[in-house]
């Protein structure tokens, strides 16, 4: 098992570039379709497009893979997406509830989902879900517990986009991006903060 981050959820940008090569190394092996990238970072001096992150996802969204990312918890100023959520390839996840005071990491925090545009003006995030108060596996093994924040957004993109896969096993992840931009239900926030609008599995799986 290749380890990612530590118990804290603290790693390296060479950890997860290690992760992306184990998966498209293995993707035809183990019938990989789908990337979740539940991590982030807001280092200026590598929010720009051709950072290692950025070229990694976008090398495992041009292998075929469908990558989601999470948006970050640095909201709600403008060009708060994290790296590598600002790659204009990926789908990129923010939180639809972040209005709800809820604890990441510690930290008491409200209006935290990253929010768009990117330094190049692109668009982000194409789609938000919810993240607060959401059960997840705990550190403690076998054990679960209540997290919150974008990096539980995404997850929950990722499930629907498992299961649309699962219905219609012949979509691209270029298609998978066009349904999801179709399907998503207008919430009524400013487009830097919803993009496309909020995920809505019944609809998506019509």
């Amino acid at each position: 098992m290749l380890k990612v981050l530590d118990k804290k959820g603290n790693g390296y940008a060479s950890d997860v570039l290690s992760g992306l090569k184990w998966i498209r190394d293995n993707r035809e092996r183990y019938g990989i379709r789908i990337v979740n990238i539940s991590v982030g970072s807001f280092s200026r001096k590598g929010m720009t497009e051709n950072s290692v992150l950025v070229r990694g996802v976008n090398a495992a969204w041009d292998d075929g893979l469908v990558v989601c990312v999470a948006a970050g918890n640095m909201g709600p100023g403008t060009n708060t997406i994290t790296t590598p959520g600002i790659s204009r390839k990926v789908i990129t996840v923010g939180c639809s509830d972040d209005y709800k005071e809820v604890n990441v990491m510690g930290n008491r925090m409200i209006d935290y989902s990253g929010r768009g545009p990117t330094g190049a003006c692109i668009c982000k995030p194409e789609i938000i879900a919810p993240g607060a108060g959401i059960i997840s596996c705990s550190n403690e093994p076998g054990q679960y517990q209540t997290k919150s924040g974008t990096s539980m957004s995404t997850p929950l993109v990722s499930g629907a986009i498992a299961l649309l896969l699962q219905k219609y096993p012949y979509m691209s992840n270029r298609d998978v991006k066009l349904m999801l931009r179709e399907r998503a239900v207008d919430a009524g926030l400013p487009m830097n903060q919803q993009g496309w609008g909020m995920l809505d599995v019944e609809q998506l799986l019509l």
